[in-house]
């Protein structure tokens, strides 16, 4: 029988979701990450399982290796060549400054030192006209002190070259031959946007991790092949969609959000079945909280992605498709700590998998979330895993007691500090993808997942009026499930300022024709049916004067019939009125096409779940106390989620286990069974 596999690693732990393709038979599993080798726990979690590597047809892999060696600074010693004169782009940057008022600040630091940044003589104009030929000789010499300087990897990006890239082929060329020890990056094969410093940043970035995941990828595909694996295998990438192993090492920054995607598809997907056009997907695990919003069934990208930004750090561009996620530290592992001001403060620092929280007794004496939601009564520490881990509930309250003493507080109440300063941060999150992008977030329901998501669903949605909270089943593995259900995906994005008016249609169709060749191309060099794949449009447009854009769908009757223009420049303006609150009159201008090329992939059918043997009274454990902030301490009914019926309704305050994640159900609260089994927690009507 042919299953389905699809592993997430995550900061704590590494998941694994299997699908029989005939029967639709789910194997869930899950084991801890092994930071040292990745490789070794998606082996681990493998056998774990107990799936006969020969059945598996389909394996689809989300990883972390690429944002880790950058974090890390763990990446391949990397040299970057390009345009004379352009050398110190990676250390001018942008102008603007990110924490104003700091006398102190710096801009970050190159991942190229200076003296491995080589200029050469080229020109290009804006149009991708030459200007000055390809200098040869300075290439040349520029490999040469490359290979002096044991360089592992090169990154090539030249000015204008989104415009026309033959002199960076050329250089790629000439790199190859004379040094085919080192990776090779042109900026082209990243993106062809404009943005000089973006651009050059993603290309080095590309080229510095590009060593660390191929041979991660190529080992894992070997070790999957040693264990009889046969199917195709796929990476998660960033925008969304799969692609193939072999794609992903020759372009590996596009596995630079890997993980956090597959939970965002899986809202998408559960939205699309219950009936819900507008959720956020919230996704709590054991390092962070990632959350990301779903209009109208449409996913959020975006091509402005910064590596480590916050409101006072820049961070690092990549100039890639990623979906818009926004992601804080606040997981059950996140740290609670006292600053030099006796301010308490939860994150962003991690006890991640080793040694983890106090109370796995691995090593760990830190308090974490996870030693707070043990100490209130959320978490049982005897159904830990579903019992495969007892939590040690001493170790939890001497992790604590270092915060309370500091405060003059009992453990309860340090407890419930770092709870709540916890839910504060990821509340900050989920206010920044909706409310500060001008979305109402009571006009949408919130999908938690990951392993902690469904413990603090309940009372964020609460704080910020949401309508309802969707825990899906198998809520600890959702990443890796949301993985199963995704298609192939390449995006083609081009810099090109033309006028957006009827007169200008037909350069717009044929500009959209030439990037849906390419896209085909791309799936027939995968050996993907053509059949299978679609595409979808869009233009960035912007008011004739203004600095940035806005994302506009572009529908194919628009390209085929003049009178239907007007349709997209109404859209563009709702979007630009959403997004900025204001709306003119002025004329509309592109800067960029971008087209998203689809491959179906065949995805498992999504089953209603089966009334037989289960019900509430099989399904009640027994009670137990649960601190709740409004109420005090509540004995709270304790289910096991695997026996509730469909259609079942519980009152809270509740309690619902099941081995890899706790749903924690608030005073005047209740929650429902669909027929899905996804567990609904609304507020009860007063």
């Amino acid at each position: 029988m042919a299953k389905r596999v699809a592993i997430d690693i995550g900061g704590t732990f590494t998941d694994l979701v299997a699908m029989d393709e005939v029967t639709g038979e789910v194997v869930l599993e899950k084991d801890l990450t092994t930071p040292d080798n990745f490789a070794k726990g998606v082996t681990h979690t493998m056998r774990k399982s107990k799936i006969d590597p020969k059945e598996i047809s389909q394996f689809v892999h989300g990883t972390t290796v690429v944002v880790n060696a950058l974090t890390e600074r763990t990446g391949a010693k990397t040299a970057l060549i390009t345009t004379q004169g352009f050398r110190d782009v990676l250390e001018i940057q942008r102008a603007n400054r990110t924490d104003m008022y700091n006398l102190f600040y710096q801009k970050p630091k190159p991942f190229v030192p200076r003296r491995f940044r080589f200029e050469v003589r080229e020109r290009l104009n804006y149009k991708g006209e030459i200007l000055q030929p390809l200098t040869e000789e300075d290439v040349v010499a520029a490999v040469e002190a490359c290979k002096k300087a044991r360089i592992e990897a090169i990154a090539i990006c030249y000015i204008h070259a989104y415009a026309n890239y033959a002199h960076e082929q050329r250089t790629q060329e000439i790199v190859e031959e004379l040094y085919p020890e080192a990776s090779v990056t042109s900026s082209h094969e990243i993106t062809q946007e404009w943005r000089e410093y973006e651009r050059t940043n993603s290309t080095v970035l590309n080229a510095y991790v590009q060593p660390a995941a191929e041979l991660y990828l190529s080992t894992l595909d070997e070790e999957l092949s040693r264990m009889g694996a046969p199917g195709t295998k796929y990476a998660m990438q960033s925008n969304g969609g799969t692609t193939t192993f072999a794609q992903a090492q020759r372009v590996p920054i596009h596995l630079v959000e890997s993980g956090p995607v597959g939970g965002v598809i899986g809202a998408s997907i559960i939205a699309k079945a219950v009936d819900e056009k507008s959720v956020i997907s919230f996704d709590m695990g054991g390092t962070t909280a990632k959350v990301s919003l779903i209009d109208q069934g449409r996913l959020k990208i975006n091509t402005d992605y910064h590596l480590e930004k916050t409101s006072i750090w820049a961070g690092y561009p990549v100039k890639i498709a990623v979906l818009d996620i926004v992601e804080v530290g606040a997981g059950g592992g996140s740290i609670a700590w006292i600053d030099h001001g006796n301010a308490l403060h939860v994150g962003p620092r991690s006890s991640g998998a080793d040694p983890g929280p106090a109370c796995y007794d691995l090593g760990g004496t830190e308090p974490t979330v996870t030693d707070a939601n043990l100490l209130t009564g959320r978490l049982s520490p005897d159904y830990f895993l579903g019992g495969q881990m007892e939590l040690k509930v001493d170790r939890a309250e001497r992790a604590v007691r270092k915060i309370a003493e500091s405060f003059e507080l009992s453990t309860l109440e340090a407890a419930l500090g770092i709870i709540r300063l916890a839910n504060a941060n990821m509340q900050a999150a989920l206010e920044r993808v909706s409310i500060e992008r001008g979305y109402d977030p009571r006009e949408f329901a919130l999908v938690a997942s990951g392993g902690a998501g469904a413990l603090h669903g309940a009372t964020l949605a609460r704080d910020l009026h949401m309508r309802k909270v969707i825990v899906p089943r198998a809520p600890g593995q959702f990443s890796a499930w949301g993985m199963l259900m995704t298609n192939l995906r390449h995006d083609f994005i081009r810099t090109r300022l033309m006028s957006c008016n009827v007169s200008t249609l037909a350069e717009i169709a044929a500009a959209f024709s030439e990037l849906e060749e390419e896209a085909r191309g791309t799936f027939r060099q995968e050996s993907f049916p053509l059949e299978r794949v679609w595409v979808e449009r869009f233009l960035d447009l912007r008011y004739k004067g203004q600095e940035h854009t806005v994302r506009t769908p572009v529908y194919e009757d628009v390209l085929k019939n003049k009178d239907q223009f007007d349709r997209l420049i109404e859209k563009f303006h709702e979007l630009h009125e959403q997004a900025y609150s204001f709306r003119q009159d002025d004329p509309v201008e592109i800067v960029n096409f971008h087209v998203v090329g689809w491959g179906e992939v065949d995805k498992p059918s999504f089953k209603p779940l089966e009334e037989k043997g289960r019900s509430l009274d099989q399904a009640i454990k027994g009670e137990r106390p649960v601190h709740f902030q409004e109420m005090g301490t509540v004995k709270s009914k304790v289910y096991e989620r695997d026996l509730l019926p469909p259609h079942a309704i519980i009152d809270g305050p509740t309690v619902v286990e099941e081995p890899t994640c706790t749903t924690i159900v608030c005073p005047g609260q209740q929650v429902m069974v669909d027929r899905f089994g996804n567990l609904v927690i609304t507020e009860v009507s007063k």
